[in-house]
């Protein structure tokens, strides 16, 4: 029994209401005064619906948005509260949630903490049937994620950024080969390895940082998690599929866009996306899908969401396995050809003084090449460093392997690489002679 007299339960389970959803309470009163009507014996209240305690972020016009995901957060942590109370001490709550919307994870997240638990393991379970209506036209996950949660001590101390932020490193790279040996992949990839990564997390009250004021946000804590699950993708593409792909460490990461690029061309091809799965994407590599379509020149938007340039909805990316509003994630998106980006500046220069990708490097490649200056092509190798660059070559290599065969843009790089490597062994060789 818990201590109020109440039973204690050694297992609660729960799919929650899902973040920007549609409201049950309206959807219930359409129900509600049908039944009222046919099941006369039965003992309906007088009034409709009570909207006031229902747990949903409204997305009406009407509504702001920031006062509606505290509330929605205010209220879940309450009602994970009760939960706590109910549950035996070595009992656990099982949450299911599949909501892309990076936001989402985040007031989950921090609702549980605020409830005092720990998430003990996590489960992708692929819970959703493709032909679906809903799953013809939209973004949806294929996949629920099935968060397992204990108690969190009493006694639990504050933790510290580093720290954590290591411990996190090591619970997930296991996590990680063991959902794509299982053949998880896309969105679905992403998201399931976000739940092993919040043990770190949430086993503290409040993570501190060392050298800084504060304490490490959500946030901020999921941002690390995204990079290093996008680094791993990154990492098993750029080496066909072989363990020893996996990217961890800064000499071995991709630069956002091409990270982005490689990652979309991988799943999706030069085909139409789901915009809400490429907004994910984007997300975890640390962009937006207005970075790409107008910084970065990358993507554009098809059917069902215009590049008007103006900051997309938050409302893009939400779309999840149960029926919340969509917004706009049943649009496409589409990779640019290497053709379609020939901006002057590409390659040699790139917004804000920023880093030049990599794969705006190979694109200008290809067309000095499809030009037949091959000095500009070896002058752009040498003065770029990239004769001697692993990263470049694999790249390379990666996009050769992604591209038609017998299309122009196959024929191009592997003329890239084949020079490359000829010029590389021939300069080898020259300074070989010397010594």
């Amino acid at each position: 029994m818990a201590k109020d007299g109440r039973c204690a339960y050694d297992v609660i389970m729960t799919d929650p209401p899902y973040y920007e959803a549609i409201s049950y309470a309206d959807l219930s009163e359409l129900f509600y005064v049908v039944l009222r009507r046919v099941l006369t014996h039965a003992p309906f209240a007088s009034v409709l619906m009570d909207k006031s305690n229902e747990v949903v972020q409204h997305i009406r016009s009407d509504k702001n948005r920031q006062t509606e995901k505290d509330k929605y957060e205010s209220m879940m942590a309450a009602a994970f509260g009760e939960v706590h109370k109910m549950l035996a001490p070595d009992g656990r709550f099982v949450i299911v949630f599949a909501h892309k919307h990076p936001n989402a994870w985040e007031t989950l997240v921090s609702a549980m903490i605020k409830a005092g638990f720990v998430v003990d393991s996590s489960w992708p379970i692929e819970t959703e049937m493709a032909n679906r209506t809903r799953g013809l036209s939209t973004a949806s996950l294929a996949s629920s994620v099935w968060l397992v949660c204990k108690k969190r001590p009493a006694t639990a101390r504050p933790g510290w950024d580093s720290k954590v932020l290591e411990d996190m490193r090591t619970n997930i790279r296991s996590m990680l080969r063991e959902f794509w040996d299982a053949g998880i992949r896309g969105p679905d990839f992403v998201w399931a390895a976000t739940g092993p990564a919040m043990e770190a997390f949430s086993k503290h009250p409040v993570v501190k940082k060392a050298n800084d004021p504060g304490s490490l946000t959500v946030s901020e804590f999921l941002t690390h998690v995204r990079r290093m699950v996008v680094d791993f993708v990154v990492g098993r593409v750029l080496s066909g599929d072989k363990e020893e792909g996996d990217a961890g460490n800064d000499a071995d990461r991709l630069d956002e866009p091409t990270a982005y690029y490689l990652l979309h061309r991988h799943d999706f091809g030069m085909d139409e996306a789901p915009a809400g799965a490429c907004i994910l994407y984007a997300v975890s590599c640390g962009l937006s899908d207005r970075d790409l379509a107008v910084t970065w020149d990358l993507i554009s938007f098809g059917k069902g969401k215009a590049d008007d340039g103006e900051e997309p909805e938050e409302a893009d990316a939400d779309a999840e396995t149960d029926d919340e509003t969509e917004g706009d994630s049943g649009g496409k998106v589409k990779l640019k050809t290497w053709a379609q980006r020939k901006g002057k500046s590409l390659g040699y220069e790139a917004p804000g003084g920023r880093p030049i990708p990599l794969i705006d490097r190979v694109h200008c490649l290809m067309h000095l090449w499809k030009t037949g200056e091959l000095s500009k092509v070896d002058d752009y190798l040498d003065s770029n460093g990239l004769r001697r660059q692993e990263l470049f070559k694999r790249f390379l290599q990666s996009l050769i392997e992604l591209s038609p065969h017998g299309s122009e843009e196959r024929s191009l790089l592997e003329c890239l690489s084949n020079h490359v490597g000829a010029r590389g062994a021939a300069v080898d060789d020259s300074q070989m002679k010397l010594l």
